[in-house]
């Protein structure tokens, strides 16, 4: 199923959803000491393999987190190759000085925001489909 590519469309239906928890990134040389079932995202860079977890999980793991997010499904299935998703939901979190870090599947983004900015993160992004 293809995903939507109108920019204006992808942005009326938005559809931001709450994941339950808190998330980190968490940078390692390898992951074969990791369960695959803990591990939510992964990225390899030259540096190390990136990847997102449960703050509960990496406590358990003993890792050291920089940075906790909370994790916010946009539950539009958007295309690959849309133009502007991106740059409207972080242009729209800047202007409330929130970061944000965006990660792109195959049918939805998920965007990771710090915790203390979750509330005001999700209405942000509900106002873009009036909710």
């Amino acid at each position: 199923m293809a995903g939507e590519t109108d920019l204006n469309i992808l942005l009326r239906t938005l559809k931001p959803s709450l994941n339950k928890g808190n998330y980190v990134f968490i940078s390692v040389k390898d992951i074969q000491h990791i369960s695959r079932d803990n591990i939510l995202f992964e990225f390899k860079e030259k540096e190390g393999i990136t990847i997102i977890l449960e703050q509960a999980k990496a406590d358990e793991l003993n890792f050291k987190c920089e940075f906790v997010a909370s994790w916010i499904t946009l539950t539009v299935h958007s295309a690959l190759n849309a133009v502007g998703l991106t740059a409207a939901v972080s242009t729209a979190l800047t202007k409330h000085n929130i970061s944000c870090n965006v990660v792109a599947a195959y049918y939805h983004d998920h965007i990771f925001v710090s915790t203390k900015d979750t509330k005001k993160a999700m209405e942000v992004l509900s106002e873009f489909s009036g909710k």
